[in-house]
């Protein structure tokens, strides 16, 4: 059965078009400071000049740096006009977050978000529509996708990290004998496994 799902896979047309490699190798990728826990630290970028959909072509990616998915202490993000203007300037010293630009055309300085932004493009490149107007309608279906799915550093699914249980996508499913402790107690365990691997 395992065989006949791989295959399956691979034979699937539109994923050997979309999942092959468009570019040069890229750089090495650095290694930011490892954060202490979820939503501590953030990075931030966006991906520009997508084809129009319903009046939106650009996708602001926000990444948080330790489950991959309350108010961050520090948030990475390119030099783009946007975070460098004078709101969100005022906002981040408003809100006692720290700012850390990356610096332009180097893309390698925040590995973590690129990462995130290619799959996210090739997970649009696989469910939108022959003339690619219609990738905001299935932001939400990549976002589900991504967060879903086993990070290849961490080994956990960055929504278990976050909330320390698979999702659920049938409330019949979730089990009533949880306690908040016992939830807590499998959270921390989890984030703790999530730091080794780091």
């Amino acid at each position: 059965m395992t065989q006949f799902i791989k295959d399956y896979v691979l034979s699937c047309q539109k994923c050997s078009r979309n999942k092959n490699i468009h570019h040069k190798s890229f750089g090495i990728l650095k290694t930011l400071p490892l954060p202490n826990g979820p939503w501590i630290c953030l990075s931030m970028d966006f991906l520009t000049q997508l084809p129009l959909s319903n009046s939106f072509d650009s996708i602001l990616v926000i990444v948080d740096r330790f489950s991959n998915h309350g108010l961050p202490s520090s948030i990475v993000s390119e030099r783009g006009s946007l975070f460098v203007s004078s709101f969100w300037t005022n906002l981040c010293q408003k809100l006692k977050i720290s700012r850390d630009l990356s610096s332009p055309y180097h893309p390698e300085t925040d590995g973590q978000t690129e990462r995130v932004n290619q799959i996210l493009e090739q997970y649009l490149w696989i469910y939108c529509s022959y003339n690619q107007d219609d990738w905001n309608t299935f932001l939400p279906l990549a976002e589900l996708a991504y967060n879903n799915s086993d990070h290849c550093l961490t080994k956990q699914l960055p929504l278990f990290t976050f909330y320390g249980r698979d999702p659920q996508f049938d409330s019949a499913h979730i089990p009533k004998d949880t306690t908040s402790g016992k939830l807590s107690a499998k959270i921390q365990s989890v984030q703790q496994g999530v730091k080794r691997e780091l």
